[in-house]
């Protein structure tokens, strides 16, 4: 039987179980629905997500816009995207000022019933090596590069993305092929989509 998603989406934002792990309060940031089509699993909520409650509003949320060829208003409608982190609440930050990986605990008590509840999605975008790693059953040892590069061979459910931070423009410099093959793909299969699902 098929999990009511509102439902679980509930569960997943009254969820407490990292608290004690965290020096900030839990949390829990997703969008989704049902209906929804296409869905993005990033890494984790980051700083400005953990205080406006509201996925990708960020300047990393800018560019993946920008990647999928979609409004504002398109990206954060839930009948449409589901937005999924492999961490719902944002893990804090390393000693470097970056973000910490997300917490363990969470994909294992959320990402699989999320996947089953979200029957409609044709599309799911996986923004980072963490959701990489989860939904391709790649090896520890797997490159974001060699993923990303491989990313035809995981269609049609799943798309690789590097995650589209400031911290990865160097990436994009060195790997033109991305900018050059990967995103017309994404943003023709996403037209796609959306125009059947209106």
């Amino acid at each position: 039987m098929t999990e009511d998603f509102d439902m679980l989406a509930a569960q997943i934002r009254a969820c407490r179980v990292c608290q004690s792990a965290l020096p900030h309060l839990c949390r829990p940031v997703l969008q989704g629905s049902a209906t929804a089509r296409i869905r993005i699993i990033g890494q984790a909520p980051g700083t400005r997500v953990q205080a406006s409650g509201k996925p990708f509003t960020d300047p990393s949320g800018d560019r993946l816009r920008g990647w999928m060829g979609v409004s504002e208003a398109q990206f954060y409608d839930p009948r449409l995207f589901a937005i999924t982190p492999m961490g719902f609440c944002f893990p804090g930050l390393d000693a470097k000022g970056g973000d910490l990986p997300p917490r363990r605990e969470c994909a294992p008590l959320w990402q699989d019933r999320v996947t089953q509840s979200l029957t409609q999605v044709e599309l799911t975008l996986l923004v980072g090596l963490h959701a990489q790693r989860h939904f391709l059953k790649l090896e520890r040892s797997a490159s974001l590069t060699d993923t990303v590069l491989r990313w035809r061979e995981h269609l049609p459910h799943y798309v690789a993305l590097p995650h589209p931070s400031w911290r990865n423009s160097g990436w994009l410099k060195r790997n033109p092929w991305f900018e050059n093959e990967v995103l017309p793909f994404v943003q023709s299969r996403i037209r796609e989509i959306l125009a059947s699902a209106l």
